[in-house]
């Protein structure tokens, strides 16, 4: 651009904002009504794009099965999604996504894993990244 000011996408303020909130130890968690309880709601977007190809729908499945569900064995949803996101080196990537949502307990044993899920991801199929949103919810 040469007015020299830079256009930052929503998606792209996102992900700055979940990097600078992945470290935070905790979150606030909102008061409940009587018969719901505080938990932790988790996304987490994972593409599927990779060098040489793409994450097949068996790979996934079985990285849901082998990593994802040994850590959140009481439950997690998952869907197909298309997004895109700005790549480190400055390109617009449009890819086949999945969608992952946790509902837990607040916890370093949850935070642990969820590090886990993220680092096995991006190492098997060669991702620059994977999103999490974390937010506090009520549930019953």
């Amino acid at each position: 651009m040469s007015s020299g000011v830079a256009i930052i996408s929503p998606l792209a303020a996102l992900l700055a904002c979940a990097q600078l909130l992945g470290g935070c130890a905790s979150l606030p968690q909102p008061p409940c009504p009587p018969g719901e309880q505080s938990e932790v709601s988790d996304l987490l977007y994972f593409g599927t794009a990779r060098p040489g190809g793409t994450v097949s729908a068996e790979e996934w499945s079985q990285f849901l099965q082998a990593v994802v569900t040994p850590r959140f064995p009481a439950g997690l949803t998952v869907w197909k999604a298309n997004g895109q996101w700005r790549s480190a080196a400055g390109s617009t990537e449009r890819e086949a996504s999945y969608v992952l949502s946790l509902v837990h307990p607040e916890s370093e044993s949850s935070e642990a894993a969820i590090r886990s899920i993220v680092s096995e991801y991006k190492a098997r199929f060669r991702q620059e990244a994977v999103l999490r949103v974390k937010t506090a919810a009520c549930v019953s």
